[in-house]
């Protein structure tokens, strides 16, 4: 018997918060619709820190020179669908220090089907009933918050 093991897809993800420890998540409508943090997958040779500050600038229009990158706090593995086909996916989530002046979605070159953002405080991320990924995502914000992984 053979098992399926879908391809490899690594990706670089970014916990974005600014000076008042509130956190960034991207609104999709997909699959009855979720928040969650920006990044997308590697490209060829590229490292994972590289990728999520490529990312930032893709995704939110922020310059590369505005971002602290601090720590990466976790990896998680997930098999799913990326343009309809099956992936297991690595993703390594980094601790990203931005102003939230220097969000701009104009600039942003591949906004990546993103339907809005929102700036979200740790409480608004502990009490939502609105889907957020990944799971844990405010513990994770916690640790980021207190500065360290």
């Amino acid at each position: 018997m053979t098992t399926f093991t879908p391809p490899l897809r690594e990706a670089a993800r970014a916990i974005v918060m600014d000076a008042d420890d509130r956190v960034l998540l991207l609104r999709y409508d997909e699959n009855q619709g979720f928040w969650a943090t920006l990044g997308g997958s590697l490209k060829r040779g590229e490292d994972h820190a590289r990728a999520t500050l490529r990312e930032l600038g893709e995704e939110l229009g922020i310059d590369e020179k505005a971002i602290e990158l601090g720590p990466r706090l976790a990896e998680r593995t997930k098999d799913h669908l990326v343009g309809g086909r099956e992936v297991r996916q690595v993703e390594l989530y980094f601790l990203a220090r931005v102003s939230a002046a220097d969000v701009d979605p104009a600039r942003a070159p591949q906004p990546d089907n993103i339907r809005a953002y929102r700036w979200w405080t740790l409480a608004e991320l502990r009490n939502t009933q609105q889907t957020v990924h990944p799971v844990g995502l405010a513990d994770l914000v916690a640790t980021g918050a207190a500065g360290g992984p």
